[in-house]
């Protein structure tokens, strides 16, 4: 059996709006980012702490391999207090269901095999929790760029569905919780839905697209789901719709339509993260050797850089230099400084003296979660108002 499914549920977003990729990534090789080793060191610590807590680990084992992970070179205090936020969120639930069930079931880091409605689909739960008539999947996410939430989320509900598969001829299993927990953003989402409608999703719209990727099937179309696609520089299909907003034809702004503006403002973000792939895909190219038509490698404008900090100041001081003429003390910006003293700390003693101005502001799509603010025209009527 595979390590991971070809149709995964991490993947379900991409290949369910653009069932061919899925057939053209396995020409790609696997790589793998820091970011992602993170996030598995992130989930291999919350198991850890969670086993130790559910008494599933005895505590002479738990130290020995918390000491390991110790040593790792993801391991720091920022995660740490992600991963003590996530299991706290955790534990809670598990009370929570204890109070409505004498004996639920408790699953940490549990395969989960929704092959019956995606052709070899299976995943892994992160804790899955049973109770006599709700069943709750939670996710953890490490990230801590952008929130992720769990309201029809497919990999979230292809994770049910793995969990109603196994449980629910055990369990008369009504209604399905599926949480996403992404502590470094203090991000915790539920979405909850009655079992019967996640089955009525997964035959009227799960089944059919699954089976068309696994073919190799379908239309590509390209969009937001993109993001994460091993062909995403090199699709045709992406740089056709990128090209087409490329190729309109441009006015002074003054006599595009409105309709016309909003397309262009709906599509441009795309356009950029497409040209910065392509970039980014032909640089790597042509730095192990490629040769790009009409296109040569050069190097950047170099800055100096002191071979020895240490050696200088010693050489200046010894010349005679006093200490403020060589030296610029400053405070650690504030992320390096919470980090280094943990959240905990960083809140306690210097909580009071830390602001946070409102935001850049943006025009975004209208389904975008933020809410909207006024806009300055806005301001200055209710001041005019009010002051009249």
């Amino acid at each position: 059996m595979a390590a991971h499914a070809l149709l995964s549920a991490s993947g379900a977003h991409r290949w369910l709006h653009c069932s061919p990729s899925v057939r053209l990534e396995e020409e790609i090789e696997d790589t793998t980012s820091p970011y992602a080793m993170e996030g598995t060191f992130m989930h291999e610590l919350s198991e850890l702490y969670l086993h130790h807590h559910l008494g599933h680990i005895q505590k002479a084992a738990f130290n020995k391999n918390l000491k390991q992970m110790h040593k790792s070179q993801f391991y720091s205090e920022e995660i740490k207090t992600a991963v003590d936020e996530y299991v706290a969120a955790v534990l809670e639930r598990i009370n929570e269901a204890r109070s409505r069930c004498k004996d639920p079931l408790i699953l940490i880091e549990e395969r989960l095999d929704y092959s019956p409605w995606v052709r070899d689909g299976f995943g892994t739960g992160d804790v899955v929790i049973v109770t006599d008539d709700v069943l709750e999947v939670i996710d953890l996410k490490g990230g801590k760029g952008v929130a992720v939430s769990a309201v029809g989320n497919p990999q979230a509900r292809l994770y049910a569905l793995g969990a109603i598969n196994t449980f629910g001829v055990l369990y008369d299993i009504k209604v399905v919780r599926m949480t996403i927990i992404q502590p470094r953003l203090d991000n915790i989402s539920t979405d909850e839905m009655e079992v019967k409608d996640l089955i009525k999703w997964s035959e009227e719209v799960v089944r059919p697209r699954a089976e068309a990727a696994f073919k190799g099937e379908g239309d590509f179309k390209p969009g937001e789901h993109c993001r994460f696609c091993k062909v995403k520089a090199t699709c045709r299909a992406r740089h056709d719709e990128n090209m087409r907003l490329a190729c309109m034809d441009f006015k002074e702004p003054a006599l595009l339509t409105d309709e016309e503006i909003t397309e262009v403002l709906l599509q441009v973000q795309e356009f950029k993260k497409w040209a910065t792939d392509v970039e980014s895909y032909a640089f790597e190219k042509a730095r192990c050797g490629k040769t790009w038509p009409g296109m040569k490698l050069v190097e950047g404008r170099a800055t100096r850089k002191y071979i020895s900090e240490k050696e200088v100041a010693e050489k200046l001081l010894n010349a005679g230099y006093p200490e403020e003429r060589i030296y610029c003390k400053s405070l650690l910006s504030l992320t390096k400084l919470e980090k280094e003293l943990g959240k905990k700390e960083f809140s306690q003693i210097i909580g009071d003296l830390i602001k946070k101005p409102p935001g850049k502001l943006r025009l975004v799509p209208e389904d975008d979660k933020r809410p909207a603010v006024k806009s300055s025209a806005e301001i200055d009527f209710e001041k005019q108002f009010i002051k009249e």
